[in-house]
């Protein structure tokens, strides 16, 4: 089969895999169909976060089901499922207090990352990290759930109060994502973006998916909002701005990827202005499930601005800005695979 495998120099390598097998009793072998392109990856190729080399990317995923093992009942060949990607052992002491997330059995199991992923033709996951997509829910939404997750985990940590007003610093993928949602849960939201091309598509998108309740601004001083109770940063290094926007006893949540990041907070202002700075990270496994049930209901499909086969992978994150010099001309991107036979 086809995969896309990131080189020692942060490359994404086009190269022939043997396509993966059903080995355990509840395996289940997927014909990728599209993978969403996640910040993460981007984050990977320029830097800013790391993963093996070798390893086949890509997690966002979605496909259909061709082989199961033989303990394997709730799906069968045909199916369509989304990819959760977010393992976990679910026996070690993390894992028991429900933080699966920080599940001790991490080594050798982040899909993506240091286990092959899902820019590929193929992959084979256990039953339990597959989920049937809802009947009528087309893949271009279903791939979406993933980000979906992370962003109910997010939200959940910031303590959301329906009615009271939230500022996601980023008009990405995610920042979208997250405002869509937070507005679904009924809190009214300001989304700040400093590229003009997010800001622009961000506009007309969530325009088109709420009438009223959502305002998207730059990020110049005369554009900042009034403070809010709740500040999202989903860029990963605009903590310091977020705690700015923040109102007094507000909850800022620090959600994006950016290991090179650096901030300096007083300790002080922190204390003074009752200010709680929450970091989140992965979903736990039930933000899955639910982030499956609201994903039918929400047309996220259309953040989709760009579709690109896997041998276009290059062309893929040139338009999310991943080689330097040039701005931003997508919103979300995903890479697409044939499944072939072979």
């Amino acid at each position: 089969m086809r995969a896309l495998t990131l080189t020692g120099d942060r490359r994404l390598a086009l190269v022939e895999r043997e396509r993966p097998r059903v080995r355990q009793a509840r395996d289940v072998l997927v014909r990728v169909h599209q993978t969403g392109v996640c910040g993460t990856d981007r984050s990977v190729l320029v830097g800013k976060f790391s993963a093996e080399p070798g390893v086949v990317m890509g997690h966002e995923a979605v496909g259909e089901v061709v082989e199961t093992g033989p303990e394997v009942t709730a799906l069968a060949p045909g199916d369509r499922v989304i990819v959760n990607p977010t393992l976990y052992c679910g026996r070690c002491e993390r894992c028991l207090r429900g933080q699966t997330n920080f599940c001790h059995d991490k080594t050798g199991n982040e899909v993506g990352i240091d286990r092959d992923g899902s820019y590929a033709d193929h992959i084979v996951l256990e039953d339990r990290f597959l989920h049937a997509i809802p009947d009528g829910v087309s893949y271009d939404r279903a791939v979406l759930t993933e980000p979906l997750a992370c962003v109910l985990n997010n939200l959940d940590a910031a303590g959301l109060v329906p009615g009271e007003q939230v500022t996601v610093v980023g008009a990405g993928p995610v920042g979208l994502v997250c405002a869509v949602a937070a507005r679904h849960l009924g809190s009214g939201v300001t989304l700040i973006e400093r590229d003009d091309f997010r800001r622009g598509q961000a506009g007309e998108l969530l325009t088109g998916f709420f009438a009223s309740g959502v305002t998207v601004v730059g990020a110049g001083a005369d554009e900042r909002p009034e403070r809010a109770p709740t500040v999202i940063d989903t860029v990963g290094n605009q903590l310091g701005t977020a705690i700015e926007l923040a109102d007094d006893a507000g909850t800022v949540v620090a959600m994006g990827y950016d290991s090179r990041a650096q901030t300096t907070v007083r300790p002080l202002e922190i204390l003074q202005r009752q200010l709680r700075i929450v970091g989140a990270g992965d979903y736990r496994g039930p933000h899955f499930p639910r982030a499956v049930e609201m994903a039918a209901g929400l047309p996220l499909e259309r953040l989709i601005t760009h579709r690109f086969p896997l041998e276009r992978h290059e062309d893929a994150f040139a338009v999310l800005a991943a080689g330097g010099g040039t701005g931003y001309s997508a919103l979300k991107v995903v890479i697409q695979s044939t499944g072939e036979a072979a």
